[in-house]
């Protein structure tokens, strides 16, 4: 009884720690927009707690930048972003998981590829396109959006997990509704989708991180500073503000905020999704 105590105890002391470590930057960020003109932020060793407390730091980024545009524009480029890869990933995924036909599964592993493939790899010809297709900022504001949208609709890891999720449904259930008379687009809408919200809740959940946290891509192909995203808009406040940290950690905890706002309302789906496309293969 006792061997099982201590273990049990350093495992949680083990976690604990390494939980601490994980979130020490995330600390040392909010504690960085709380303080003062007057702390030193680079003391060491570091002071969490702020001395000289102060909600100046948010309220000067809210009035030195346009934040509520850069606000609005991440809102935008994410939502549809979020929505295309629903509506894509789920729609790839079907035939994959319920028919047969040649080459399904040399189709399914070459997706599965690309997930190897980084980004920045495929970003020179991806922009080519991009400019080809006149998907930018300077032809108008909702080409930009396209152009931010586009390259992201769709993705190999969504493509997967909506594949794994549909495999844990009994056909049982597509024949009797096609005995009922619907065709494979109402089974598939009306029957199956309904029946992995907690896959597309997790899906949702990582495209919406993914788009938010986005900052290369948007830094390349926007010109004008009114298209800005909130990671663009905030790394600008570097050069505005270069010396001024404390604004440069309020904006950052500022852009963090609908990301919590999401995962908590999502967070009833997410275990129970994540374990949907963790089965059969």
């Amino acid at each position: 009884m006792l061997r099982r105590f201590v273990e049990k105890a350093s495992s949680h002391a083990v976690l604990i720690f390494v939980s601490l470590l994980s979130i020490f930057p995330f600390i040392w960020l909010i504690s960085t927009s709380l303080k003062g003109a007057n702390e030193n932020i680079f003391a060491y060793p570091p002071v969490i707690i702020p001395t000289d407390f102060t909600w100046e730091n948010y309220i000067g980024v809210w009035q030195k930048v346009d934040f509520m545009a850069y606000f609005w524009n991440s809102m935008i480029v994410a939502g549809f972003t979020v929505l295309l890869n629903l509506i894509l990933s789920s729609l790839a995924a079907y035939p994959l998981a319920r028919m047969n036909f040649a080459g399904k599964k040399i189709t399914f592993f070459a997706i599965l590829a690309t997930i190897m493939v980084p980004f920045q790899a495929i970003m020179l010809p991806v922009y080519l396109i991009t400019i080809k297709l006149n998907m930018m900022d300077t032809v108008n504001n909702f080409m930009g959006y396209i152009g931010l949208v586009m390259p992201f609709a769709v993705s190999a890891f969504g493509i997967f997990l909506m594949r794994q999720a549909f495999m844990t449904i009994p056909r049982e259930m597509e024949e009797a509704a096609i005995v009922d008379g619907c065709n494979v687009f109402q089974v598939f809408w009306r029957v199956i989708l309904p029946m992995v919200k907690p896959s597309l809740a997790v899906l949702a959940i990582f495209t919406f991180i993914g788009s938010w946290g986005e900052f290369l891509w948007p830094s390349i192909v926007l010109t004008k500073e009114s298209m800005y995203t909130l990671p663009v808009g905030v790394n600008n406040l570097q050069g505005m503000f270069s010396s001024n940290w404390r604004f440069i950690a309020a904006g950052s905890i500022l852009s963090t905020i609908p990301i919590l706002i999401f995962f908590l309302a999502m967070q009833r789906y997410f275990i129970s999704g994540e374990n949907d496309g963790a089965v059969k293969g």
